[in-house]
């Protein structure tokens, strides 16, 4: 690593990248720099790539700090460097190049663009049409957390019962995500056909804490399982990814016990993962071996029901 004045350069993959204006504060309650980003993205990109490698994703990009202006980039900036990996994706009246970020190299960089959130495809780019893994959004009306926790372990439970193996992760927001790794053998108008099915049914037990009413005017005080991600060009909040919200929290992945155990949606920050991760290690070491049926689920669903 070598700095001069307002300028960095760093050595990742063989692969010189320019960190511009490292002091630039991005967090500025906590002194958090984009320096500071880099270096987070550097230390978890061995867990974290496992998610993104070969996923179109798109950047959410804070280049004034979290507090400013903000923008969604999902097309390649013209500017970016050939060595990062671009895939083609189509879009209604024609297609765009997006980014896909296969190495730390290109996580630095990213970092260095003030991307704080990379936002994942739920497939990959050799099939693009066939998701591999399906998502539950577990929106709270408040920051009552309780009802967060009590919910994604009656959907464990019932994700469970029809075969499938769920996973859970704080989104660094209010509430969590329940994943669900497929054998990407369905296309999307059928998984989110089935993950609809499941929230429906959810709802139906319990009506009167649960919705999937998409307008928020007609939640009340009920939590919103949202399964809109679950649609093709729709992305989610990457692994390991930070948000734009006080102290830096980081979407976290977690065990179901320490879900049991009181952790809560904002917990983990930039500041404290990377010692989780070396004290605890990745919590989905064996995602690859969890990948399930979602035709096979439904069928299974449908006969309780």
């Amino acid at each position: 690593m070598s700095a001069r004045g307002g300028h960095r350069e760093i050595t990742v993959d063989g692969r010189r990248v320019d960190v511009t204006r490292p002091g630039k504060e991005l967090f500025p309650e906590d002194g958090i720099t984009k320096g500071d980003l880099v270096d987070y993205y550097r230390s978890v990109a061995g867990p974290m790539l496992k998610h993104l490698r070969g996923r179109p994703l798109a950047m959410e990009r804070y280049p004034d700090g979290y507090r400013g202006k903000s923008f969604f980039h999902k097309k390649v900036p013209p500017y970016f460097p050939d060595w990062i990996h671009r895939e083609r994706v189509p879009k209604e009246g024609g297609s765009l190049d997006m980014t896909v970020c296969d190495d730390t190299a290109t996580l630095a960089y990213l970092a260095n663009q003030a991307c704080l959130t990379p936002h994942l495809w739920l497939s990959r780019a050799d099939h693009l049409d066939r998701p591999d893994r399906m998502i539950f959004d577990l929106d709270p009306p408040d920051e009552d957390f309780a009802l967060v926790r009590e919910t994604a372990g009656e959907l464990r439970e019932l994700l469970a019962e029809i075969g499938l193996k769920p996973l859970v992760m704080t989104t660094g927001s209010r509430g969590v995500h329940v994943l669900v790794p497929l054998d990407g053998s369905a296309d999307f108008d059928t998984v989110r056909a089935f993950a609809r099915e499941v929230a429906e049914v959810m709802a139906g037990r319990h009506p009167d804490r649960l919705t999937t009413e998409v307008r928020k005017n007609r939640r009340g005080d009920r939590l919103y399982l949202d399964v809109q991600r679950n649609a093709f060009a729709q992305t989610s909040v990457a692994p390991y990814a930070v948000r734009a919200r006080p102290h830096a929290p980081v979407a976290t992945p977690l065990a179901w016990d320490e879900l049991d155990d009181g952790v809560g949606p904002r917990d983990f920050t930039l500041t404290t993962l990377p010692s989780r991760l070396e004290s605890r290690g990745d919590p989905w070491p064996s995602l690859h071996r969890m990948r399930r049926s979602a035709r096979r689920a439904e069928r299974e669903l449908r006969k309780r029901v």
